[in-house]
C-alpha cells in the first residue's frame, strides 16, 4: 500500500479550506443581494398596494357619484353592482336580493331587449337603447341606455357595463307636445275651413248689396243730388274694402296648409314684371330691380303674394313728388336676402313689431286693410326665413327678407 506525502495531503486540506472559504463569502454575497431585492420588492409591493388602493377608493367614488344609473352584470344577465342612482332608480339592492336584468324588461319590449343583447354581445356595445322597465316602487319607467361588454385580459367577454338614463318626464314632455301640434294643425285645418265658409257667407250678401246699389244709382241718378251720388260711392268703396279685407282673412289662413305649397322655379324678375303691370302705381312713382334678380325654388302664387303686398304697402305710402321704389338682393349659404326700399312716410321705430300683426295699419291709408304685412311675415316664416326693417320717418323705410334656398 502506497502512502501519502503529508505535505501534499497538507496543501490539499488548505485548498479545500480556501474553496470553502470562497463559496462561503460568494453564498453570503448572494443573500444580502437576494434581501436587498426582497426588501426592494416589498416595498415596491406595498406602493403598489397603497396606489391601487388609492386609485380603488377613487373610482368607487365616481362610481358612487355618477348622476346617471350605472348596472354592471355577467353575462347571463346576474346583476353584480349597482351604483347609487341605479339603486335609486330600479330599488333593488344587489347585496341584499338577487337581481337578473329579465326582471326588469317591460313585457311589450321583451323581443327589443334581447335584439339589443345580442347586438351587444356580436357588436361589443349598443347605443340609444329607449325601452320601458320594470322598478321596485317606481313603477314602469323609460330609459335610455348605451352599454359596452367588458373583457379579460385574454379578450374573452366576462361581462357587461350600462349607464342608464331616466327619460320618463322627457317622453310625457314629448307625448304632450305631440299632442298639441295635432291639435294645433287640426286647429288651423278647421280655420282654414271657416276662413272659407265665412268667407263665401259674407260675400254672398256683399255682392247682393253692391247690385242694389248699382240699381239705386242707374234708377235714380236722375233724382239724387250731388250729396245723394257721392253717398252711393262711398257705399261702394266701403264695399270694395270690405271684399278686399274677406280676401286678405282667407289668404291669411290659406298660408297654415303647407301642404299645398309648390315647389317650382320662380324667376323674381318676372315676377317684378307681373306685379308693376298688375297693380295701381302712380305716374310720379317707379318700381324697379337694381340688378338681375334670382330664380328662386318656391310656389310663385305665394312669392308673388310676399312682393306685392310689401311694394304695394310701400306705393301706397309715398308722399314725395318723385316716388322711388327699388328691390335688391343678395345670398349667402343658405338664403337669398331681398330689400325693398322706398322714400315714402316712414315708420316710427315702435310701431315696428305691430305692423306684422293681423288687422295693424298705420295711418288711415284707405287701401290698407292692415292684413298685408301679416300675410308677408306667414309666407317668409313658411319659406324658413326672417322679416325685420328701417326706417326714418320722412325718408323712407327699407324692408329685408330672408327666403331659404
Amino acid at each position: 500500500m502506497t502512502s501519502i506525502n503529508p505535505e501534499i495531503l497538507q496543501r490539499a486540506l488548505l485548498r479545500e479550506k480556501a474553496a470553502r472559504k470562497q463559496a462561503e463569502k460568494i453564498l453570503e454575497d448572494k443573500s444580502k443581494e437576494l434581501y436587498l431585492i426582497t426588501e426592494q420588492l416589498r416595498k415596491a409591493n406595498k406602493k403598489l398596494q397603497s396606489g391601487l388602493t388609492e386609485k380603488t377608493t377613487e373610482l368607487q367614488g365616481v362610481f358612487d357619484n355618477l348622476v346617471d344609473a350605472y348596472v354592471l352584470m355577467n353575462l347571463k344577465g346576474e346583476i353584480i353592482n349597482l351604483n347609487g342612482a341605479a339603486k335609486e332608480l330600479f330599488g333593488y339592492d344587489v347585496s341584499e336580493e338577487k337581481i337578473n336584468v329579465i326582471q326588469l324588461i317591460y313585457k311589450d319590449d321583451f323581443e327589443y331587449a334581447i335584439n339589443s343583447f345580442k347586438l351587444l354581445i356580436s357588436k361589443g356595445f349598443f347605443s340609444d337603447y329607449i325601452a320601458r322597465v320594470n322598478t321596485k316602487n317606481k313603477g314602469i319607467r323609460w330609459v335610455h341606455i348605451n352599454a359596452s361588454i367588458i373583457k379579460n385580459s385574454n379578450q374573452k367577454p366576462i361581462g357587461a357595463q350600462g349607464i342608464v338614463k331616466d327619460i320618463t318626464n322627457q317622453r310625457a314632455i314629448e307625448t304632450q307636445n305631440k299632442k298639441l301640434l295635432h291639435d294645433l294643425e287640426k286647429s288651423n285645418e278647421e280655420l282654414g275651413e271657416y276662413a272659407h265658409i265665412v268667407s263665401h257667407d259674407l260675400k254672398s250678401p256683399l255682392r247682393s248689396i253692391n247690385a242694389l246699389v248699382n240699381w239705386l244709382r242707374e234708377d235714380y241718378e236722375n233724382i239724387l243730388d250731388d250729396s245723394g251720388l257721392k253717398n252711393i260711392s262711398l257705399i261702394e268703396q266701403t264695399l270694395e274694402k270690405m271684399e278686399h279685407l274677406i280676401n286678405g282673412i282667407l289668404n291669411y289662413s290659406s298660408i297654415n296648409n303647407n301642404t299645398d305649397l309648390k315647389n317650382t322655379a320662380v324667376d323674381i324678375n318676372s315676377v317684378l314684371q307681373d306685379i308693376i303691370s298688375t297693380i295701381y302705381i302712380p305716374s310720379h312713382t317707379t318700381v324697379t330691380a337694381l340688378q338681375q334678380l334670382p330664380t328662386i325654388k318656391g310656389d310663385k302664387t305665394r312669392i308673388q303674394q310676399l312682393f306685392q303686398n310689401i311694394i304695394s304697402n310701400a306705393v301706397n305710402y309715398i308722399d314725395k313728388e318723385v316716388g322711388t321704389v327699388s328691390v335688391s338682393f343678395e345670398e349667402n349659404q343658405s338664403h337669398y336676402i331681398f330689400q325693398i326700399k322706398d322714400n315714402g312716410i316712414g315708420i316710427e321705430k315702435e310701431h315696428f313689431d305691430k305692423i306684422f300683426k293681423i288687422f295693424q295699419s298705420l295711418g288711415n291709408n284707405k287701401n290698407s286693410t292692415g292684413i298685408g304685412l301679416s300675410i308677408v311675415k306667414k309666407i317668409v316664416e313658411a319659406y324658413e326665413g326672417e322679416i325685420w326693417l328701417k326706417s326714418e320717418p320722412k325718408v323712407g323705410t327699407s324692408f329685408f327678407f330672408s327666403l331659404k334656398k
